[in-house]
């Protein structure tokens, strides 16, 4: 179910992409804990009318385990984007915009860094009718002060196994294959 707007319709659909993967595509390791740990670009459509920010939220529904998931673990919060700004560069945040506290209790992003498997990674970027810059929001609080005020909103869906587990993952695969049963 999709939070109401102000004026209780659905919020439109924004587009949200990025030309480092796509739609439930692999997001590379430079993004990851294993790399460089930047930000992936992102880039959304332009918002409707009455836009007065935007909002970034980055999360992780697949933790500690995709197998028998417990939390979903927040990678990021971004709030204050205006509402011209389309795209989001990596470490560099738009003039205006700034970060909340993910989970690892930082101000910042924080990239994909699974413990075990192929994890979900949402990044949902919110059109707000309201001026939201509130440096240092939790999801929670993020949530609750956005619930009324979507005009659009949009997700980009990708994944990451770390890359031990893929290794591990084929050893096991080739042990099982070539030999012994």
């Amino acid at each position: 179910m999709q939070p109401e707007t102000s004026t209780h319709k659905m919020p439109l659909t924004l587009r949200v992409e990025s030309s480092a993967f796509g739609m439930n595509g692999s997001i590379p390791v430079q993004f990851t804990c294993e790399g460089d740990d930047i930000a992936p670009p992102l880039s959304w459509g332009t918002p409707p009318d009455g836009t007065k920010s935007i909002a970034i939220l980055v999360e992780d529904p697949d933790a500690p385990n995709p197998a028998a998931p417990e939390r979903t673990f927040v990678h990021c919060v971004i709030t204050g984007i205006p509402p011209t700004a389309t795209s989001w560069r990596g470490s560099q945040l738009p003039d205006g915009a700034s970060f909340g506290t993910n989970d690892w209790g930082k101000r910042a992003w924080n990239g994909p860094c699974p413990p075990i498997g192929r994890h979900r990674y949402f990044f949902k970027v919110y059109a707000l009718d309201i001026s939201l810059d509130a440096p240092g929001l939790s999801k929670l609080e993020l949530v609750a002060a956005i619930k009324g005020h979507i005009l659009a909103q949009g997700e980009l869906i990708g994944t990451y196994e770390k890359i031990h587990d893929k290794r591990s993952a084929e050893q096991g695969e080739e042990r099982t294959t070539h030999g012994r049963r």
